[in-house]
Formats: structure tokens, sequence, C-alpha cells
């Protein structure tokens, strides 16, 4: 028997129960996780409220991302033993592998033995964001040293794993966020310049930041009425990648800007790397050398018990964390 986090309707966080359930033993390929911790993530939120890109079938469980100590192996799993310390890389379905639990199991390819200097908080809060920015920042737009490139919703999770990952290529990470208030606490993170959004002409900023031949690549989770000033910001042949819609506004298409710039405005979900063994092979290798050099490291927004699921949920929602948040087992 293990506790686990259900919810049996959509709605806000309050829907979330702590449920005593049977776990069955681990199946072929797979490995079975004493879970410590859990990192929470937007999905999560959205897939509770019923506006994820999946359905939940209720009851349901929910939560991608974990760390803990292997409790047994199926059948066919190699590498893993039991009492080894590992953390969990998102699956396609948490529906079908949901992370809120004290005994969890997983497929094998989503189980990852991390720095073990990282300590079971830390490596519940490594592999959304950082999977999330290497795909966009590395694997499609081929960042380069010395590049500048714009990250909006900087003090999120996956914004600030996106100036760590810019920080270790070599270029010049350009934060946006809505007010002034998270300003310094962004410099500090590591960003090269911080620009108000709601405060300041984004436009004005960055071409004081980076001149009149723009920005290549802008890593965009808002949309809305920033949307026209970005690509207008951006240079010839700049590729914009959306990977979220934070915005309640309307997103105007910017068509002027598209057609005399050809830039590519381009959606992107973790789930395209974390669906090619290929692509995401050199995404785990990228980030655990960077985390056992120190050149990678989770910002911990704030941490509660697994008892408090619902109380962090409501924080979730807030939009007051800078990184990410964690709930304890």
């Amino acid at each position: 028997m293990a506790r686990v986090v259900r919810f049996h309707r959509h709605g806000g966080p309050e829907v979330l129960r702590i449920e005593t359930v049977d776990v069955a033993p681990p199946g072929r390929c797979e490995v079975q996780i004493r879970v410590k911790a859990l990192g929470l993530n937007r999905a999560e939120a959205l897939l509770r409220a019923g506006t994820y890109i999946e359905t939940a079938t209720f009851p349901s469980g929910l939560g991608l991302e974990a760390a803990g100590i292997v409790e047994a192996i199926g059948e066919g799993v190699s590498g893993f033993s039991p009492g080894e310390v590992v953390s969990i890389v998102p699956p396609v379905s948490m529906v079908r592998w949901p992370a809120y639990g004290e005994l969890v199991t997983f497929p094998a390819e989503f189980v990852v033995k991390h720095p073990p200097e990282l300590g079971f908080d830390a490596a519940a809060a490594v592999w959304m964001q950082y999977l999330t920015a290497f795909g966009a920042l590395v694997d499609i737009a081929g960042l380069k040293r010395g590049e500048a490139v714009v990250i909006t919703a900087a003090s999120s999770s996956v914004g600030l794993a996106a100036i760590q990952i810019a920080n270790r290529i070599g270029a010049m990470p350009i934060a946006v966020t809505r007010t002034s208030i998270k300003r310094q606490a962004l410099r500090d993170a590591g960003a090269a310049d911080v620009i108000a959004s709601v405060e300041e002409d984004i436009g004005s900023r960055l071409e004081d930041i980076v001149g009149s031949n723009g920005v290549r690549v802008v890593f965009d989770a808002v949309g809305g009425p920033i949307f026209e000033p970005l690509t207008a910001a951006m240079s010839p042949g700049g590729v914009l990648i959306e990977y979220g819609g934070l915005s309640p506004e309307p997103t105007p298409f910017p068509l002027v800007n598209v057609l005399t710039k050809s830039l590519t405005l381009r959606g992107y979900l973790v789930h395209e790397i974390i669906r090619d063994p290929t692509r995401l092979a050199k995404a785990k290798a990228f980030i655990l050398d960077g985390l056992s050099g120190g050149a990678l490291r989770p910002i911990i927004a704030k941490t509660f018990r697994f008892d408090e699921i619902v109380e962090a949920h409501h924080f979730l929602e807030s939009n007051e964390q800078f990184g990410k948040i964690v709930v304890t087992i």
C-alpha cells in the first residue's frame, strides 16, 4: 500500500486527494521507485483543471517529475539495482505514469541516475525545465557562443534553465519578465540583461542591448501582445520558438515581420525530444554534464510537504514563484 495523489473531477487545487492504494510490482522493462521528492509543473495544474493536451481518466493520478530510490526492477531491466538513487524524465503521458505518490512505477528509459550530490529536492527539479530549454535552444535553434537569446517568462523554472543553458554555451541570455520586481534576482541567476515588459518598450530596449541587427533566437512562453514587438526586434532569418500561451489575450500574427524578415515561428513541446531516443540521449548527456560541473543548478522557489499538495498547487497557480516548486515525501 502507498499514498498517492488523485482527483475524481476537474477543478481547482481543492479537488486533489491523498488516497491509499495497492501498488502493483513493476512489469517488464519497468522500474519501481520509492519517491522522496516531487517537482511540480504547470502542466499538472492544467491536467487537473481539464485544459491540458492530455485527457484525465477518473480517478486520475498526475505528476511528471520525481526523485527517489529504486525499490524494485521488472524483468528485462538492466543498469538499475534496488537502492540506487534516481530521478525521472517526464513521460509523454502522466495519466499512464503519474509521479505524485510514495511508490511509483516508470519505464526504465525514463529513469536516470543523476549526480547524487544534487540531493532529492534538486533532482526532482531537473528534467522538465532543462529538457525543455535544451530542446529549444540547442537542438532546434542551434544557439551559438556569442549570440543573444530572448527568454520570456524568465523567472519560471524553464526560463531560469534557459538562462543557465545559454550561459553554459557562451550565449547572452536576455530575460523578459513582467515587472522590475524580479530584475535583480534574474541578474543574479545569470541574465545578461532584463526587460520588464509592462514597464519598458521591448523593441527599444532590445535595440539598445543588441543593436539594430536584432536577435536571432527568441524563446517564448507567453504569446499575446508581446508577440509583435518580439518579432519586430528579430534579425532576418531568426527563429521564435513558442512553447506556451501564458497570456490570456489574443496573439496577433505578425505578418509583416514574418514576411520581410523570413522569420520562422516554431511551436514546440518537450515531448518531441522525449519521444526521440537519439535526441533525448544527447539532451541527457548535456544536462548531466552541466549538473556535474555546476553550470546547471536547479533553483527551488518553495518546498512543501506531501500532505500540503493542495497548498502547493495554489502556490503553483499564483505566479509568485521564482524557480521550481518541490514537494517532499
